[in-house]
């Protein structure tokens, strides 16, 4: 019997080694936001050309602005049926997402916003959560996800902003947001939530998912940095947790548009995407300070993407902004670390 144990030991590794050779090298992942079911929707197609792995919903994914959850589930009804995203949702594999204020309920809400409770399961089913989903019993739409690209992982955390964030006020003269000095956007409960994700994490890059800006602050609108105590709670667990490969995707701003920081005792930096209309752009924002910004401010309908691929140990990933035709808008070249 033992002369035959060299043959039974060749044949398990010819049957272990085709898994391994179908292991995907490539992960790509899409993104957006701000997407009225009204206005014309001409991306999906442009979207799905690029074959995504992942979908990622970043807000504004209708707009509801409203405390009737009838007229928002209509909204949601109504962008699931439309041809194009009908179609769009058959060929991408996974779908996800999280949300910002006009699909949360109403423009500007933070957690005084009465019927959030409501609106949450309405926009888990929007996305098409399990009943019987986890995610359905907390307060929150907070949630992470792990996918592969070759032999890395990368995980794909997904805030929720709205929830639990504190309120604002505006100038009485120029309607700008005064910022809240001790101000929250997520809550204690997400707060320990998210250092469980980022401490300790074997994850080879950490993809971190908003719909109001990280990192730029000199713009007037709604943005991580109205919060200051939060923004920098923020930033500082990103140090402390010495997570790997950290990328920022956003939404909210009706532009397009990458910024760049590297903090303390880091030596890769870490680059914040905006992708930022699907449907509309604001043609107003001709120019705008953003010390952060790297490459153009894009003002035409768009979405971003992240083509992830392992070469030897190393993973790549660029990051690019797209517009109708599959036109190249910007891209940005990153290697992890």
């Amino acid at each position: 019997m033992k002369k035959h144990l060299p043959f039974l030991f060749g044949t398990l590794l010819l049957l272990r080694c085709p898994a391994q050779a179908q292991q995907p090298k490539d992960l790509t992942l899409a993104f957006g936001s701000c997407n009225k079911v009204e206005l014309p929707q001409p991306l999906w197609d442009d979207i799905a050309r690029d074959k995504p792995n992942v979908w990622i919903w970043l807000g504004d994914n209708v707009y509801g602005d409203t405390n009737d959850m009838q007229v928002l589930k209509g909204k949601y009804d109504a962008q699931l049926n439309l041809p194009g995203y009908r179609q769009f949702r058959q060929q991408v594999p996974t779908i996800i997402g999280t949300w910002d204020d006009h699909d949360y309920g109403r423009n500007d809400a933070g957690k005084e916003y009465p019927f959030k409770k409501q609106s949450q399961q309405l926009a888990l089913d929007f996305l098409g959560e399990p009943k019987n989903s986890p995610r359905r019993q907390q307060e929150g739409i907070y949630a992470s996800y792990t996918y592969m690209a070759g032999t890395k992982k990368v995980k794909v955390i997904l805030l929720d902003d709205r929830y639990f964030q504190d309120e604002l006020e505006r100038g009485i003269i120029d309607r700008a947001y005064v910022p809240n000095p001790t101000g929250d956007i997520l809550g204690e409960a997400q707060w320990q939530w998210l250092s469980r994700q980022l401490t300790g994490s074997d994850a080879d890059v950490h993809i971190i998912g908003s719909g109001i800006q990280f990192l730029p602050s000199q713009h007037p609108y709604e943005k991580w940095a109205n919060f200051p105590a939060a923004r920098k709670r923020l930033l500082d667990l990103l140090i402390a947790s010495r997570a790997k490969g950290v990328l920022l995707i956003s939404g909210d701003r009706h532009i397009g548009e990458m910024s760049k920081i590297t903090l303390a005792g880091q030596k890769q930096p870490i680059y914040e995407i905006t992708s930022s209309g699907l449907t509309h752009v604001d043609p107003r924002i001709v120019d705008e300070p953003n010390q952060y910004r790297v490459g153009p401010r894009v003002n035409q309908q768009h979405y971003g993407l992240l083509r992830f691929r392992q070469k030897g140990k190393k993973l790549l990933v660029t990051a690019f902004l797209k517009g109708d035709n599959g036109k190249e808008l910007y891209r940005q070249e990153i290697e992890m670390q």
